[in-house]
């Protein structure tokens, strides 16, 4: 995220003009931005003019618009956020008042106004800020006939790639069929590698998939690099791991972050972050299950009793309409650190974040046991 400039005081009023430069910017745009918030940016819109023959034309031209906003929707397949509310600046093609989408894009400069920059927004400005903070990871899960290419991001898993090809039987008088099909379905998974993993900005690549899969796919890969000269691949083979997983699905990706090899590439990212909290807790949860706790109200007697050593939460929490109880996590996340405990915030689009969500969305690992906590009502 470029942030062009910013006026704010922390816990007070202010704007930031920022313009979205990654896919994960306009994550970190969606959980920025609230309602009753106020943005303004440039759209177009198509308006009837009166033409050289009498009749009306339409043309599109260009609007600066600042809108309260009543609702944000995260397009992550389009790359878009859309910002839907109330215009109130003046212009002679939308009224004050009058309801209005605006679309946020990649490239397309924003200002967003805050009454209140709570330290959740601040935060999470600084980390858009940081390129370092960017867990530049692309994986490439597959098995027999299937393939998902993912980029996992500071704050975003997106797919960008999937390749499903029909292989037939490897034994018997099928086996020249099998293997005719299965060099197509690699250069199909090769081609979209190509397309989609820049060396430039990944830590490393990672090849995926149960049985020998991956260790087939990888020697036609280097193969097919030396015999076209592919330099990407040649120049940055040692960059390219192989991991084991159960198989060519989304939910497979938890594997693949989870590996020692991979960890210890990027053991300083958000992702890796989440992953090893998300770990822990587990571990704690089974081997002592008395100092390990989800659920709001659970989570919030343990902060009362000082005990929680580390906050796991996601950011979903945090894009509650209701102002009141998005000022109670943020002074959660706040409360846990000053007592010097860690929080870590999850993205719901990563792997991890989607597990804890089904976890209520929030849990914490304790300093000492609380036994008392299976007494309480969730």
């Amino acid at each position: 995220m470029k942030i062009v400039w910013k006026r704010y005081e922390r816990e007070g009023p202010g704007s930031v003009k920022m313009i979205p430069e990654e896919t994960d910017d306009l994550w970190i745009a969606y959980n920025l931005v609230s309602k009753g918030d106020v943005v303004m940016a440039v759209t177009v819109r198509k308006v009837l003019r009166e033409g050289a023959s009498g009749g009306r034309d339409a043309e599109r031209v260009k609007l600066k618009l600042e809108i309260k906003v009543e609702s944000v929707d995260y397009d992550k397949e389009g790359s878009v956020l859309r910002l839907r509310g109330k215009n109130i600046l003046q212009n002679e093609h939308v009224k004050i008042g009058q309801f209005h989408t605006l679309e946020v894009e990649l490239h397309r400069p924003f200002v967003l106004r805050k009454d209140v920059w709570d330290s959740l927004a601040v935060d999470a400005l600084q980390q858009a800020a940081n390129p370092a903070a960017s867990a530049d990871l692309a994986v490439a899960v597959m098995q027999e006939g299937l393939a998902h290419i993912f980029l996992v991001g500071r704050s975003v898993t997106t797919t960008r790639s999937r390749i499903e090809a029909s292989i037939p039987r490897k034994h018997g008088p099928g086996i020249a069929g099998y293997e005719s099909a299965l060099n197509k379905f690699f250069e199909n998974v090769l081609q979209a590698f190509l397309k989609h993993v820049d060396f430039n900005v990944v830590r490393c690549a990672v090849i995926a998939s149960p049985g020998f899969t991956k260790d087939q796919f990888h020697k036609y890969l280097l193969l097919e690099a030396e015999r076209r000269q592919l330099r990407p691949i040649i120049e940055n083979k040692s960059r390219i791991l192989l991991v084991h997983t159960t198989s060519g699905y989304k939910h497979s990706l938890r594997e693949v972050l989870d590996a020692p090899t991979v960890m210890s590439l990027i053991k300083d990212t958000k992702a890796a972050q989440e992953v090893r909290g998300l770990k822990e807790f587990y571990e704690m949860l089974s081997n002592e299950p008395d100092r390990a706790c989800y659920g709001p109200r659970h989570v919030e007697v343990a902060h009362e009793r000082m005990a929680i050593q580390t906050l796991l939460i996601t950011d979903e929490l945090f894009r509650n309409a209701d102002i009141p109880t998005r000022k109670k996590y943020v002074d959660l996340v706040s409360s846990v650190k000053d007592l010097g405990g860690t929080a870590l915030i999850f993205s719901s689009m990563h792997v991890s974040g989607e597990q804890l969500t089904q976890l209520t969305g929030i849990a914490a690992i304790l300093r000492f046991p609380l036994p008392e906590l299976e007494d309480i009502e969730m």
